[in-house]
């Protein structure tokens, strides 16, 4: 246990999604730049508007869970919620991040009925490999 019975898991997660958000913020900025446009046009608010709502709902669901000792369903709903944020805000991009996005909806799905212990794999399969699987894919196809 971490910080006030915070189970430490809990706390590494929480922390990398921080970072994660951190790392996305900064890179979208600077495309934006390149591009000659403003995170905040047209497409970057459609984006957001689509995108944020199920992370914000995961955060939500994750107090829940957490607060009624489901701690066991974290990583089907982190995945799934993510995937419908990919899907929704890959709407506005090239075919492979809508695809990414079910790609880590079915991950999800799987992290609900699996077995417990394979939580932290799946979650590792999904948020590590199926960002970096499909992160090749679009920078190679279509410049980042």
């Amino acid at each position: 246990m971490g910080h006030r019975g915070t189970p430490v898991w809990l706390a590494t997660w929480s922390v990398a999604a921080a970072v994660a958000l951190t790392i996305g913020v900064c890179t979208m900025t600077a495309k934006a730049r390149r591009g000659g446009t403003s995170v905040f046009s047209y497409s970057g608010r459609r984006f957001v508007l689509s995108y944020v709502p199920p992370l914000l709902v995961g955060a939500l669901l994750t107090a829940v869970l957490v607060r009624h000792g489901l701690e066991a369903a974290l990583p089907g709903t982190w995945l799934l919620l993510y995937g419908t944020g990919v899907v929704t805000g890959g709407a506005y991009s090239v075919r492979a991040v809508p695809l990414m996005g079910l790609c880590f909806m079915a991950v999800g799905a799987l992290a609900l009925f699996a077995p417990a212990v394979w939580g932290d794999g799946l979650m590792a399969l999904g948020f590590g490999g199926l960002h970096i699987g499909f992160g090749l894919v679009i920078a190679r196809r279509h410049g980042g």
